[in-house]
Parts: C-alpha cells; sequence; structure tokens
C-alpha cells in the first residue's frame, strides 16, 4: 500500500502545530487584504529550514551540472534517485497543511518557488539558478509566473500578444500579462513572450522565456485584484513598456531552447501539484462536516441522524479518499522517476478541482446559514476552490486534451 512515511507524518503533525499557532490567526487579516502572506512565508521557511536546505540542494545541481564527469550523480538524479518520493512527498504533505487552513496562503506559497522559481531551477543556467533560483527558493524574493495575457487565456500559445524585439545582442519587450500570481509584490518575474523574427505567422512565432527583475525601468505591475476567492493570495496585471532585458536574462541563455515546452512543463508540473492541495481542503470541509453533524440538532435530533446528511458526508469521504489515491499514484509516477501522461494528468486535475468544489459548497449547504458565515472554514473553502477549476487550465481544456488523446490513439 501506498503512504506517506512516518518521518513525512510526523512533519506533517509539526506543520499542523505551526498552521494552528502562526498561521491560522492571520487569516482573518489576509483575506481582508490588511496583511501580505510573504512575512509569514518567511517565517515558516525559517521555522522548518526550508531555505538552507533548498540552497544546499540547488548548489548540489549547479556543482554536477557543472562536472560532466560526474554521470553516476546525474543518472540517480534522472531516476529520481536524489529526492524521489521524500521529496516530493514531503511538498505533498506541506501542501496538504497549509491548505487544510488557507488554500491562498498556499497558493502564494507555491506560484513564488513552484513556478517561478520552479522554472528557473528547471531551465536556466547556473548563473541564473545562483542569482534568482536561490534567493526565490530561500523566499528572500517573491517570485511571479508571467504567462496568461487579457486576451490569451486557454490560448496561451497562440493568442500571445507580448513581443521581444531584438536589439544589439538583447530584447526588449512589450506587453501586458493579468491574472498573475504575486505580481503586484514580486521581486522577481518570468515573463513568457513571442520573438519578432517579421514573419508574417503571429501565431507560430517562437516563444521564449526572460528574467525580469523589480526596479527594471518600463516593468510594472498593477494592484492586488479584487477576486471571488483566494483573497489571502495577491494578484495582479504585469506592464511591460519597452522593457530592455540583455542576453543573460533569456531563461536558459539560448534561443534555440524550446519556451513552448519549457511552460507545457510548468504547467504539467502546476496540474500535478493540485491534487495535495485539492485533499488539504477537502480533509478540512469533511472533519468540519462531521464535526457540525454531531453537534447541530433540529426537531430534537442530531442532524448526522439524518440520511439526507449522511449522503453528503459518505460522498465527501469517497471523494476524498479517490483524490488521495490518486495524489499517490502522482507521487508513485515521481518515485519511479516518470512522468504522469498528460491526459492522465489532464483527468486528474479536472476531477480533483471538480469534487474539491462540488464538495466545499456541500459543506457549506450542510451547515445552512452558519456555513455562510466567514466565521467557519468552510465558507472560505468555497470561495477558493473554485479557482482549482480555472487556474492551470480550465476544466473545459483538460477535456479537450483529454478527448484528443482518446480519439488520436
Amino acid at each position: 500500500m501506498f503512504d506517506f512515511s512516518d518521518e513525512q507524518k510526523m512533519v506533517g503533525q509539526l506543520i499542523r502545530r505551526w498552521t494552528t499557532d502562526k498561521l491560522q490567526p492571520a487569516v482573518p487579516a489576509m483575506e481582508r487584504g490588511e496583511l501580505l502572506p510573504y512575512d509569514l512565508m518567511r517565517d515558516f521557511v525559517r521555522t522548518f529550514g526550508i531555505g538552507e536546505l533548498a540552497k544546499g540542494r540547488i548548489e548540489q545541481q549547479i556543482a554536477r551540472a557543472e562536472a560532466p564527469s560526474d554521470t553516476s550523480a546525474k543518472a540517480d538524479e534522472s531516476k529520481g534517485g536524489r529526492g524521489g518520493m521524500d521529496e516530493s512527498g514531503l511538498a505533498a504533505v506541506l501542501s496538504i497543511e497549509l491548505s487544510r487552513v488557507c488554500p491562498g496562503f498556499m497558493l502564494a506559497f507555491g506560484a513564488s518557488a513552484g513556478l517561478a522559481g520552479g522554472a528557473i531551477l528547471s531551465k536556466g543556467t547556473p548563473e541564473q539558478k545562483r542569482k534568482y533560483g536561490i534567493p526565490i527558493a530561500t523566499y528572500e524574493k517573491v517570485g511571479a509566473w508571467g504567462m496568461t495575457e487579457p486576451g490569451a487565456g486557454s490560448d496561451a500559445f497562440g493568442s500571445m500578444r507580448t513581443i521581444a524585439r531584438r536589439k544589439g545582442d538583447g530584447f526588449v519587450l512589450s506587453g501586458q500579462k493579468t491574472f498573475i500570481t504575486n505580481a503586484p509584490f514580486a521581486d522577481t518575474f518570468v515573463i513568457y513572450a513571442k520573438i519578432d523574427d517579421g514573419s508574417g505567422d503571429l501565431r507560430g512565432r517562437p516563444i521564449h522565456a526572460f528574467i525580469l527583475e523589480k526596479g527594471m525601468p518600463g516593468l510594472s505591475a498593477g494592484k492586488p485584484m479584487e477576486k471571488m476567492g483566494m483573497h489571502s493570495s495577491p494578484t495582479g496585471e504585469v506592464f511591460l513598456e519597452d522593457v530592455e532585458v540583455s542576453r543573460e536574462q533569456l531563461l536558459g541563455g539560448i534561443e534555440k531552447d524550446p519556451s513552448r515546452e519549457q511552460a507545457r512543463d510548468v504547467f504539467h508540473s502546476e496540474r500535478t501539484g493540485m491534487a495535495p492541495m485539492c485533499y488539504g481542503i477537502l480533509d478540512r470541509c469533511l472533519e468540519a462536516s462531521v464535526a457540525y453533524a454531531k453537534e447541530r440538532e433540529t426537531w430534537g435530533q442530531k442532524i448526522g441522524e439524518y440520511q439526507l446528511v449522511q449522503e453528503k458526508l459518505a460522498r465527501m469521504f469517497m471523494h476524498r479518499e479517490n483524490v488521495k489515491n490518486l495524489m499517490f499514484k502522482q507521487l508513485w509516477y515521481g518515485r519511479s522517476g516518470k512522468k504522469m501522461p498528460m491526459a492522465e494528468a489532464c483527468a486528474v486535475k479536472l476531477y480533483c478541482a471538480r469534487v474539491t468544489t462540488e464538495c466545499a459548497m456541500e459543506a457549506v449547504q450542510l451547515m445552512g446559514g452558519n456555513g455562510y458565515m466567514r466565521e467557519y472554514a468552510v465558507e472560505m473553502m468555497a470561495r477558493d476552490a473554485k479557482l482549482l477549476q480555472i487556474g492551470g487550465g480550465t476544466d473545459e481544456i483538460q477535456i479537450i486534451t483529454i478527448a484528443r488523446h482518446l480519439l488520436k490513439n
């Protein structure tokens, strides 16, 4: 049976203690926009020594990359020998525990190191990993990953209008990004743009990623957007007005590196990383619903004795167990050094996001008027869960991808 190790479970208990003592009291202020999540992130990283561990691991990766003769270590790493279930399992435990208390906090936390930092550490040069990757991984700096544009949501590549014009040995970027997590307060941006190669085929132009820093002339970010949910995760626009960048800021350092594949890898990571987040939300909603059903009385009996309420609880439990099993399957792929097939990853994302939103809304329904109040966590969970059906590729995009795979094969 696939399960978390005793060590990972112990770490989960320690994280839950931190979320109870530090995160939970701060949630109301973050939800009202009175408190930003970043100081709490740094406290979390310091408390568990995540920054030093990440820095040491990255420095080892850079050293191995700069020592071509060390082929055995690279072979072990390609098979998941370094990290494997240990690192991915611990990351899942972290996501579950943070999402149980505040999904918005987990979203901002993961978007910085997982999306922006992950892109740099996966595809960047050794110099880029040192200069940009390590500060993001240690949460010294906040990262933002910029792909989505006002007119290019699901059609991220084809309808992209952000342009990179060549100028000498560098580039000049012009365009706009939107719905970017952490954008209003980010220090480092990974921005995707189409190279202006003079061709008439706008959709087919090559796409490359660039690393930008806060304060660069022409680079600005809008104020935090007002959203339905994920209030603890600042989201905003990024404006690029003739931003000049050097070749050293081209992610990977060379133009022939296929950035469409880079972005697809990040999308894949975002989709496969959603299951633990969904599990955390489902677990909290089920826990709160069971406790409420045991205490709340109507017409002289506990509401947990009514079959309609029991049906809701049973469905929540069923969906939580299914999400847990899918999450463990993803962890098994990682431990085996394999990548979950795209259609399967889309199916996991589609199912997990849908049932999490459904169950969070059912938790509100079960609690009635109380569930609609912000005093109860399920109100926030219901608002936050809806984004999971939109971000990282909408339900509809997941369905199209799955169907194309089935019809093709």
